[in-house]
């Protein structure tokens, strides 16, 4: 039987595996392409793990002491993002996302190395925290793990984890009141601390108009009330933006899709947080799994490559967003080359073959019978009579069309002055690269979008392929999310085409 690995180096490789997929999908949004995601991922967890060590390890709950660190999966993302910096600063950028290269050079990467008291509010609070509640608060709710997966990671009672975790919201909500109320970012915002704070209290209670427009103009207020929110989805976006930075938002929209896939296919966890063969509750199993999936990182980093390189052709890969006031991009970007299905219509395969009698789209062509002899009556079906056991009825022209795609359009989050939403369409065809296309009614602009190149001409907006989701089969479903800003009514878009055809809403 081979030794097993040492406590240390179990752990170690444990906390890898649980964290191996969500230091990929972020790599994958501050990078140009799927190689350098891998390599920036695997430079990332050696800085990140640095920091691991570096941290007590023996923190308990209920400590004298608070730990000022992040969460060992907090830590090991801000390492993507640290590692990313250096490679801007190392005359690697271009093989950075462009948005990103924008973001490490802006005022608002600037607030993560400068001094404690003016970097972001949900950040401080976080660390503030004792490390086994700042563990759990953030695998919830930014990682969208299941309840019982939290507890199993952390050594806790699945019976009241739920319960402990609506206690560690309220912690975390009090350790930004307090941070915001002690040190309000600039004196016109002292006037409406004590305000934020009294509405935030009560979930129920109107925000007054004057602090609307305040929120509205104030980037860092607007920050507070997202920590402050009584609402959980909230408190989530407020996390990820402000721990991360950059990106923030479409990381939690991502973990948020891979939380309702395994949902859907009936796993209440990702497969590499159990050890086969060994019950949960077995202190060897911590161990068997670090033994057997010390070698899969490496295997992941690889396969990376794979999994995420497009069948065909390629397409600009989206920026990702993080908050309101880090999305609005210092140049307008270039708008992305229309993309329309590669493959040549059936009409124009018959074209080509000579054929003479049209199809029906999307099915596939038949030969065309022999034509009848001369001076022989070809068989006609009548109206309403039989039409013989070989020939099927003729289509009525006043049928309309099947509809090439169906498209939903969620409204995710909203605030006074902008907004983020979700586009998921199911296509009827394959499709080797796709561009969405809809109207807004109401002035909307957008800002961010991730999973998706875009741009927008006046209220049309276009969304383009990415490199890594460009290939949809028959059947399957495309998704991209975006920020945007509005004015006066927020109103759904409409007129929603797929590579210049019509979607029906659904």
């Amino acid at each position: 039987m081979p030794d097993l690995p040492s406590p240390k180096d179990a752990a170690e490789a444990a906390l890898l595996a649980e964290c191996r997929d969500t230091v990929l999908s972020y790599a994958a949004l501050c990078t140009s392409g799927p190689e350098a995601a891998a390599r920036l991922a695997a430079e990332a967890f050696t800085h990140g793990m640095r920091e691991v060590r570096g941290a007590d390890p023996a923190a308990a709950r209920g400590a004298a002491r608070p730990q000022s660190r992040l969460p060992r999966t907090a830590l090991l993302l801000t390492a993507v993002r640290t590692t990313a910096a250096g490679w801007e600063d190392g005359g690697r950028g271009q093989e950075l996302d462009p948005g990103l290269r924008q973001w490490l050079g802006s005022p608002r990467a600037a607030r993560y190395t400068g001094p404690p008291p003016r970097r972001p509010l949900a950040l401080r609070g976080l660390k503030d925290m004792q490390a086994p509640d700042a563990e759990l608060l953030w695998l919830a709710d930014v990682e969208v793990l299941p309840p019982q997966v939290v507890a199993r990671r952390l050594g806790l009672d699945p019976a009241t984890v739920t319960e402990e975790l609506a206690q560690v919201r309220r912690l975390f909500r009090d350790r930004c009141r307090r941070g915001h109320l002690d040190a309000p970012p600039a004196p016109p915002c002292r006037g409406y601390a004590r305000l934020l704070d009294a509405v935030t209290r009560s979930p129920a209670a109107d925000t007054p108009d004057d602090l609307s427009r305040h929120l509205a103009d104030c980037p860092d207020c607007a920050e507070a009330a997202a920590c402050l929110s009584p609402h959980d989805d909230r408190l989530a976006a407020a996390l990820a933006a402000g721990v991360l930075g950059w990106g923030g938002l479409a990381h939690l929209e991502r973990r948020r899709r891979d939380a309702e896939a395994r949902r859907a296919a009936g796993s209440p966890a990702p497969d590499d947080d159990r050890a086969e063969g060994v019950p949960d509750g077995d202190p060897r199993a911590r161990l068997v799994r670090g033994g057997l999936l010390a070698t899969a990182i490496l295997v992941s980093l690889l396969a990376l490559t794979v999994t995420l390189v497009p069948s065909h052709g390629t397409a600009d890969d989206a920026a990702a967003p993080t908050d309101t006031a880090d999305r609005r991009p210092a140049a307008v970007p270039v708008p992305s080359p229309p993309s329309a299905d590669s493959r040549p219509s059936p009409d124009a395969e018959r074209a080509s073959a000579g054929a003479a009698a049209p199809v029906a789209d999307g099915t596939p062509d038949e030969k065309a019978p022999d034509p009848a002899p001369q001076g022989t009556a070809t068989p006609t079906a009548s109206a309403g009579g039989p039409t013989g056991p070989d020939r099927a009825p003729a289509p009525d022209p006043r049928t309309p069309a099947p509809a090439a795609c169906r498209v939903r359009y969620d409204l995710v989050n909203q605030w006074p002055d902008g907004f983020q939403a979700t586009v998921t369409v199911t296509t009827a065809r394959a499709l080797d690269s796709w561009q969405v296309a809809w109207t807004f009614p109401g002035g909307q602009r957008i800002g961010q979008m991730w999973d998706a190149g875009y741009a927008q001409t006046g209220p049309r907006a276009t969304a383009t392929a990415a490199a890594h989701n460009a290939s949809v089969p028959a059947g399957g479903r495309l998704a991209f999310g975006f920020l945007a800003s509005w004015r006066g009514r927020n109103a759904p878009p409409y007129d929603f085409t797929l590579n210049g055809r019509e979607c029906e809403r659904g």
